[in-house]
């Protein structure tokens, strides 16, 4: 039995409060996020960091 197979609880008003504030503040974040400008000079392809590691030409190191 997974987890959206068991019954849900009732929430109470302040909890459903809760959740709608923060859907609200959420969606006027991604309104407002401004994308980020292009970087100049800086490496060509993904994010080296993307896993954590630092990787260059196939050579990780961790830090």
């Amino acid at each position: 039995m997974s987890d959206s197979d068991a019954p849900r609880k009732d929430l109470s008003d302040a909890a459903k409060r809760a959740l709608a504030e923060a859907a609200e503040r959420r969606a006027k974040a991604a309104a407002e996020a401004k994308p980020l400008p292009p970087e100049i000079g800086g490496r060509a392809g993904p994010e080296p960091t993307r896993y954590g590691d630092w990787e260059k030409k196939g050579l990780i190191s961790d830090f």
